[in-house]
Formats: C-alpha cells, structure tokens, sequence
C-alpha cells in the first residue's frame, strides 16, 4: 500500500494519488467488549473488514492486560499500552511499577496508559490519584515511552500536572472532553487529541469547536470501545469496526474528503506511537 501526499498539500486530489483508506484505532478496551479469546479475535477481524487496520488495545489494569496480551498475542494489526488506571488506584498491585517496566519490553506494546485522573468516580481521594499519575508520568519519562491519558472532570490538575511532568514522547488526551479553550492550552505541549464517537453527538458542541481550531497534525480518532458508541449506533454496545462513522462525521466537520482525513489520522497515530506508515 502506498501514497503520497506532498506536505501542505491542501484538498486531496484524486487524479494525483491512489489511496487505500484505513484507520488507527488509538483507544479500544477490547477485554471490556467480551472476555472470550475467540470472539476478541473475530472482533479484530471485523474491524479489518471495516478498513480499521490497527487498533491500541487499553486495560484498566495490569491483570486485565496480562489476560488480553495473552488472548491476542497472534494478532499482529494489535497494539498494545500498559498501565494502571485511576480506577485501581486503591489496589494496583504488588510490584505494579516492575510489572509495566518488564511489560513495555514485550512485543507491540507501545504506550503506557491508560492513566490520569478521574474526579467523577471518586476512585480513592485526589491525593492518591494524582500520587499514581505523577509516578507513571515519571516512569514513562525514565522507559522513552509516550502516555494515554484518562480525564474526567479533573482537567485544571491533569495539564498542571503535565506542564511539568509530560514524557518527551509525548501523550494523548483520548476522548477528549474539555473545550477549545482548553485545547489551545494543551497545544504549547506535546500532546495529541483524540476523538471518540461522541463527536458524533448533536449536543458535544465543546468537542465540535475544539475540532475546528486544532492543527490536523494534532488529531488521532478512536472508539472507546465498548463506550461512547457513534450516533448511528445508538443503543449497541460500541466496537471498533464503528470507528469509520465517527471519521466521516469528522470529516465533514473539517469540510475535508474522507481518504484525505483517512491519511492523516493514519499518518498521526503511527507518528505518535513510532511505527512504520505502512
């Protein structure tokens, strides 16, 4: 598969180039869709044919991750982040921070998240969260890793905490859900904005602004999955193979042809996770 796409090229052209559209899927719990092995596996083969090539699979926890690893070591269009999230923060685990150190060294693993923050759950107290954020922050600077980062109602603290404490490699905010004027904060550091199906919601007008005032440099897609599911699929469980719909919604939005975002966001997340755009 090949393009090419001269930088600053504007309108995709279809008389210049050939494109085979396919997308990244950055963020999918695919342990939370099903916990059967066989069924995750045709999950990945359904998002194929859905012309989503590659997806990051994210854990809540280290045992989650060590079962799904295992479940889908064969599938080589998955990648993989290690972490723990504010939601275990009361028990992430006896040798937690040995157990990420070793995982990052195992093949396709590309991140470490997802971590952060969540005040809306109430998961432990403020302290202790933000205690767990800033040791993986840190742990991913001390590894060269870049980081997923969970925000529920604690943005003020999550880019404090960043200003200072962001890996060189960089993070992703996924399912984004401040405003645009907290993007243009965020845009002075190394960090992506990644969008869910909720973009795709009449009502996510904080989502549909910050989308308009982003550099498209700086914009990654993913499902959620099983969560936030696009509008058209309202009332089913999300999945991966949904994620086109939330790219052409975005597409329109950015007046911009569907193969040429395509191309982007592909373009973007290999950038952002170091992998060949092939």
């Amino acid at each position: 598969m090949v393009w090419i796409i001269p930088a600053g090229s504007g309108k995709y052209n279809s008389d210049l180039v050939d494109i085979i559209m396919q997308y990244f899927d950055t963020h999918a719990h695919i342990g939370l869709i099903v916990d059967d092995p066989i069924e995750q596996l045709i999950i990945i083969q359904e998002a194929r044919q859905a012309q989503v090539a590659r997806l990051v699979s994210i854990c809540n926890s280290l045992h989650d991750f060590s079962v799904v690893y295992e479940n889908l070591k064969s599938a080589a269009a998955v990648y993989h982040a290690v972490g723990v999230s504010p939601s275990e923060v009361q028990n992430p685990g006896k040798d937690w921070m040995q157990i990420i150190e070793q995982s990052v060294q195992l093949p396709r693993v590309v991140a470490i998240g997802e971590i952060g923050l969540d005040y809306y759950r109430k998961f432990g107290n403020k302290n202790s969260q933000i205690e767990l954020f800033i040791t993986q922050l840190d742990l991913a600077s001390k590894l060269n890793m870049p980081v997923i980062i969970h925000n529920r109602d604690a943005g003020h603290d999550v880019l404090d905490i960043l200003k200072d404490r962001l890996p060189l490699r960089g993070g992703i905010l996924h399912c984004y859900s401040e405003d645009a004027a907290y993007a243009q904060k965020a845009l002075d550091l190394n960090l992506y904005f990644s969008f869910a199906g909720n973009l795709t919601y009449r009502n996510a007008r904080n989502l549909h602004e910050t989308l308009e005032v982003l550099p498209l440099d700086r914009i990654l897609i993913e499902s959620e999955s099983p969560f936030m599911v696009p509008a058209d699929y309202r009332g089913k469980r999300n999945m991966p193979k949904y994620l086109p719909m939330t790219a052409r919604f975005m597409a329109e939005m950015l007046q911009m042809e569907e193969e040429e975002l395509a191309v982007r966001l592909w373009e973007n997340a290999n950038r952002f996770f170091a992998l060949p755009n092939e």
